[in-house]
């Protein structure tokens, strides 16, 4: 017997204050859903376990000993879901209104959508990418090159974000960002988990290609809103030179894009590799012979990008294993 309409699982690492918003968020729902909430911690040490404890006694807390990254961490909590629907939660993600209740109202009118996603906005409402297309190797240079972020309105080149498309359209997608999306508990239970190889980035995108091989549609639905704290990092003016935490961070998305291709697209990860390594090479040849000193400076950081891309196609052997975790 299911006991639960939803069962929500958040993951959270030293995010004490945006996860006690985000359920504040939640359990300030008012609607006639039977909601379990399960957090998994990720051996935090900011406090987060016992604020969780104090405040919110009604949610069940999973504390893990060492960070199991993204999707490890929620493979964790699924273990311990038992509502119709699994709900990913970002800590940093806020529920507004009625969002569950029509969650969970297309999801039951759709009896063959796997996996569900809203429409992500930031804190000052502006939009954040909530619907995609899958990797390829052409997307991924369409993205990197800037001609996405140029031709925006472009179905060419838009095609990765659906920034073409209108945002307050439902529609067929390929897949939708981890950060809020509803699956369907027969589905996850049919398709399987998140594939523990990746540690952080990609295991959304693995889920949603995984479901739709089984047959299961994915959905991006407008009249779900989601604030998505997350994405407003990304839109602050870049710094010229990699931070130690963003170098850390960009190793461990090359990782997962090498395994993510060499595990669905074979022998076409050498041509993932290859085109951004060289992309990364020619921006460095170029800024490298500007007189102007910040383009110098990005002139190294590109350098370092051609290095960290060798060093994740090593340690993952061309995206054949994972390396130990965590990373």
């Amino acid at each position: 017997m299911i006991a639960f309409d939803i069962s929500i699982v958040i993951v959270s690492f030293n995010t004490r204050d945006l996860l006690r918003e985000c359920l504040l968020s939640v359990f300030g729902t008012e609607d006639s859903l039977r909601i379990q909430v399960i957090v998994v911690d990720n051996a935090s040490t900011d406090g987060s376990p016992a604020m969780v404890e104090q405040e919110f006694p009604e949610a069940a807390l999973i504390r893990s000993e060492v960070n199991l990254g993204f999707g490890r961490a929620n493979n964790l909590g699924f273990q311990s879901a038992l509502g119709r629907y699994v709900v990913l939660l970002n800590s940093d993600a806020f529920l507004t209104a009625g969002s569950l209740e029509r969650s969970v109202a297309h999801m039951d009118a759709n009896p063959q959508t796997g996996i569900g996603g809203g429409r992500l906005v930031g804190i000052d409402g502006s939009l954040q990418p909530s619907a995609r297309m899958f990797p390829t190797v052409l997307n991924d240079l369409i993205v990197l090159s800037g001609l996405a972020a140029r031709f925006p309105r472009s179905k060419f080149f838009g095609r990765f974000d659906r920034t073409w498309a209108d945002e307050c359209q439902s529609a067929e997608v390929d897949w939708v960002p981890g950060a809020f999306s509803i699956i369907r508990a027969e589905a996850l239970a049919d398709v399987g988990h998140f594939d523990p190889r990746f540690f952080l980035y990609y295991e959304e995108v693995d889920l949603c290609r995984r479901m739709k091989q089984k047959g299961y549609s994915v959905w991006y639905w407008p009249d779900v809103t989601v604030v998505h704290i997350g994405g407003e990092s990304s839109r602050q003016v870049p710094s010229l030179e990699i931070s130690r935490a963003g170098a850390q961070l960009t190793l461990w998305r090359m990782r997962s894009m090498l395994l993510y291709y060499r595990k669905h697209h074979g022998l076409s990860v050498r041509f993932a590799m290859f085109m951004e390594l060289v992309w990364y090479w020619l921006q460095s040849q170029r800024r490298q012979l500007s007189r102007d000193p910040e383009h110098r400076i990005r002139a190294g950081a590109d350098r370092l990008l051609v290095s960290m891309m060798g060093r994740a196609w090593r340690d993952t052997r061309g995206g054949r294993l994972s390396p130990a975790q965590p990373w």
